[in-house]
């Protein structure tokens, strides 16, 4: 049980008879452990959290039921059922793609070393290593309160984004069953929309995407940042094969619907050399994907403590050079941006995949500049310097 909670518990044999797809420890039956909390660590951002002053800053609007389950594909993991006050959020800053997101989960079981929301879950003061990758929140009421927010006299059917913080198809979502729901509210209120993920879990949805893309402009995008499935079994332990989202790929393809992929991120001398970059194109171009876009590894605080960990323990030689790559910030020089999308884009023409005019990708989300559901605190500056050195 998680230590952070002042909490009973219960264990409940469950039937799975009626739920074929769920993986089973006993024949019919997985086991539950449910958790009732008094109090987690960021109680104070509850709706009912006792506070002197209004509870403007509140996210949820009461304690968390708190499960674990004894399935393979989620031990481990902790899930923290929340009611969420609002679920649709809009972007800060100017974003050329779109200005509001919805995000039903916090934390992803995929476990990207090298993620960039991260970061997000120390507002939680959840960690950004292992609790982001174990301690997931889900925002059960998602799709009503999305309904419910879309349904205001106010809403202008702008474009949303999914996808762009964590995943909105990660395992978690194959037992929750949040997005048909939401899928359903956008469409429902004529809202365009698009969807960003690293899960095969969409195609699950097809047949939903399909309708609502009759009535708004639907976009869908499937993260695949190389093929080399030892790499990806080093950095994206928790996500499909690119072998699987290549074969999801194609599937959206042939269904009329299309799918973008872009190609992220393209990891210093791991995936960025011109063999592994022409292999990853050509592997994107023949599943039938309508787009291409390269997108480069950035190590924003948070994400680079982890990945910084994990680079010094798989590949210590590669610590110098990623020391003089990242020695000015968060991102690449934009010369080795330059070069490495000039080369996919070659690799792209090569295969016959052109390159599409400019803002014709419109509803290709891209990753999100800053969270946005709560602002962080302020804190003293770690040096890209300082954080590979020993």
């Amino acid at each position: 049980m998680p230590s952070n909670l002042n909490s009973y518990s219960s264990v409940r044999l469950i039937s799975n008879l009626n739920n074929p797809g769920r993986a089973r420890d006993l024949p019919g039956f997985h086991i539950e452990h449910v958790f009732y909390s008094d109090r987690v660590r960021w109680s104070g951002q509850l709706i009912d959290a006792a506070d002197d002053g209004p509870a403007q800053g509140a996210l949820f609007e009461a304690e968390p039921v708190v499960r674990t389950f004894d399935t393979p594909g989620f031990r481990g993991s902790t899930f923290y059922e929340v009611r969420a006050k609002s679920v649709l959020n809009r972007v800060a800053g100017d974003m050329p793609f779109f200005d509001w997101t919805v995000n039903p989960y916090r934390g992803c079981g995929h476990r990207c070393v090298y993620c960039f929301a991260r970061k997000t879950h120390t507002y939680l003061d959840f960690d950004a290593g292992l609790d982001f990758d174990t301690r997931i929140v889900v925002k059960v009421n998602a799709p009503e309160v999305l309904r419910r927010e879309l349904a205001r006299k106010s809403w202008r059917r702008e474009h949303v984004a999914m996808g762009t913080n964590v995943d909105c198809y990660q395992r978690a979502e194959g037992r929750y069953r949040l997005m048909p729901g939401i899928i359903s509210a956008l469409a429902d209120s004529g809202t365009p929309f698009s969807i960003l993920t690293k899960g095969t879990l969409m195609l699950r949805d097809l047949p939903l995407l399909q309708r609502a893309a009759r009535d708004v402009d639907v976009g869908l995008s499937m993260s695949i940042g190389f093929v080399d499935e030892t790499l990806w079994r080093e950095v994206e332990p928790g996500t499909p094969s690119p072998g699987r989202r290549l074969d999801a790929v194609r599937a959206l393809a042939d269904s009329g619907i299309g799918c973008s992929v872009l190609m992220a991120p393209i990891l210093p001398y791991l995936s960025d050399s011109p063999e592994r970059l022409r292999a990853t194109v050509e592997a994107i171009v023949s599943a039938g994907a309508k787009s291409v876009s390269p997108i480069m590894l950035h190590l924003r605080p948070g994400a680079r403590e982890w990945y910084a960990a994990w680079l010094k323990e798989h590949h210590p030689d590669l610590v110098p050079k990623y020391r003089a790559l990242y020695r000015r910030g968060s991102y690449l020089p934009a010369w080795y941006g330059e070069k490495v999308t000039k080369l996919v884009h070659e690799y792209a023409a090569e295969c016959g995949l052109t390159r599409p005019e400019r803002g014709a990708n419109r509803k290709t989300p891209q990753p999100e500049a800053e969270p946005t559901e709560r602002t962080a605190p302020t804190e003293p500056q770690v040096t890209q310097l300082s954080l590979f050195d020993d």
